[in-house]
């Protein structure tokens, strides 16, 4: 499909790098916050012309871009978005303003750097989205690694060097094996147009190794048990901005990676080591909700609450059908907005008592009614409360696992519960009970100002609206889905 607007896709991916320039020409640290705040907001609202001329009834690539690059080699830039990718580029889009705004009401410290790296990651994850040429994927891929390491190596907590290096070196090394099952693709087929490579079948060797390249590269991003140790030291030692975006975003490309990537180009390796990883994917749900239970600092319980809430992400996807891999790509969703306001809700606690432990709060419904009216509707989102966002595609998933797995869907649908408890425990010793520490009484703890309730309030929004007309975002997914599913070879694998 044509775009009426040459390049849209180029101009939603480098808008941010516009900001960028002019936050290194300017000096004053209220103007730079002030544009980046502009720069994500115009970016998200021209994002949503891809929704707005969107065409419900083309399967395959919509907007494509294709330019030569260098020739020589092959590498073209080539860029397109389907039903697959759609929704996560409005997300970034949308979640990147939300982290912005929440930073210029509490980062204080090196403004213009922060800014910067804000803007070049953005830039960098929605190529990741974008990208249909394996070389320019891999550097949006890669590139997205630099910024989120100096964000956390620099605004982080006490630990933050330590979690910054961990996240750096697991992603690199993963991404490493990647780069040689890519090289290794080329030389046997020629080309490194992912739309290509759909119609090439690779055999022999290639077909297994290049699928566990690619496959250990994406499952140390999502990240799948037992590749997820480098996840919860990321997530608590983050500024609370970087925590939002590595939950709402980066962990997607992981999740993303497998449905663009891994499957299309290796379909019966894909299909044959699906159960294996369903299996690490149940184990990844019910691991990460019995670890959350025990935890006591309320961020590291949501970290590990994302470890298992991904798990299901995967289990959709590798059920290889309509309802497992539509209800996969819906969650992405639903994970990135409702974990994403998991952790703004611990940020805004945070910034106001500066500890995150549960045992410090209890009875804030009495002191800070409003902060905790929108936690609850938070927690119940991610717990997967039906007419809210995280029903519908945990509800998709586990159907589309039934009909390939029943005992694996059975064993993901207890991690629901466990969910439901943790998520719960966390919510009463943090809100409800007496109020006996005198640092949580009312005239002491100010509750949410107007500016912080509209970083919530778009959030919720998109919890109902989700929830009760899911077909708004299913009717953009399934063509695209269909397509990747109907893959001869999927079929044929999975049907024996």
């Amino acid at each position: 499909m044509a775009s009426s607007i040459p390049y849209l896709l180029s101009i939603i991916t480098f808008l941010p790098l516009l900001g960028v320039l002019a936050l290194v020409l300017i000096k004053d640290d209220d103007s730079r916050k002030t544009i980046a705040l502009v720069t994500t907001v115009v970016t998200f609202l021209v994002s949503l012309l891809l929704w707005l001329r969107w065409d419900n009834t083309v399967a395959g690539m919509q907007f494509l871009e294709d330019v030569v690059w260098f020739p020589e080699i092959g590498i073209r830039y080539t860029m397109g978005v389907d039903g697959i990718s759609l929704f996560l580029v409005l997300l970034t889009t949308f979640l990147m303003p939300i982290a912005i705004y929440f930073s210029n009401l509490y980062v204080h410290e090196q403004v213009g750097a922060y800014m910067v790296l804000m803007l070049i990651l953005e830039t960098a994850m929605v190529g990741t989205f974008l990208a249909l040429d394996l070389v320019l994927f891999f550097v949006f891929f890669e590139f997205s690694l630099i910024p989120m390491y100096l964000l956390i190596g620099r605004w982080g907590s006490a630990n933050r060097v330590y979690a910054a290096l961990k996240f750096f070196l697991y992603t690199f090394a993963g991404s490493t094996l990647m780069l040689v099952a890519i090289l290794a693709v080329y030389f046997t087929t020629g080309t490194f147009n992912v739309l290509e490579l759909q119609s090439i079948p690779i055999v022999g060797a290639l077909q297994t190794w290049g699928f566990l390249a690619f496959a250990l590269a994406f499952a140390i991003k999502v990240p799948i048990f037992p590749f997820h140790t480098w996840l919860p030291d990321a997530h608590v030692q983050a500024p609370t901005a970087g925590s939002i975006i590595l939950a709402g975003v980066l962990l997607k490309m992981g999740t993303y990676g497998y449905l663009r990537f891994a499957i299309p180009i290796f379909p019966e390796a894909a299909a044959r080591f699906g159960p294996w990883i369903a299996a690490l994917a149940v184990i990844g749900i019910l691991y990460g909700a019995l670890v959350a239970l025990v935890q006591k600092d309320f961020k590291s319980l949501v970290a590990y609450s994302s470890v298992a809430h991904l798990g299901y992400v995967m289990l959709g996807v590798v059920a290889l059908n309509l309802q497992g891999v539509s209800g996969a790509v819906l969650q992405m969703v639903n994970h990135g907005l409702s974990t994403g306001a998991l952790f703004l809700m611990v940020g805004l606690l945070y910034e106001r008592r500066h500890t995150r432990l549960l045992d410090d709060f209890g009875g804030l419904w009495k002191s800070i009614p409003l902060y905790s009216s929108f936690l609850l509707v938070v927690i119940m989102s991610s717990a997967g409360l039906p007419g809210l966002n995280g029903f519908i595609g945990e509800f998709t998933i586990l159907l589309g696992m039934y009909l390939r797995s029943p005992v694996f869907a059975i064993l993901a649908a207890l991690g629901v519960i466990l969910a439901a408890w943790y998520l719960l425990v966390a919510f009463r010793k943090v809100a409800q009970g007496p109020l006996t520490n005198p640092a949580n009484e009312a005239s002491r703890l100010r509750d949410l100002r107007a500016g912080e309730m509209a970083m919530l309030v778009p959030l919720v929004l998109l919890f109902f609206l989700i929830g009760l007309f899911p077909n708004l975002f299913l009717e953009k997914i399934n063509p695209s889905v269909e397509l990747l599913v109907e893959n001869p070879a999927i079929v044929m694998k999975v049907e024996r």
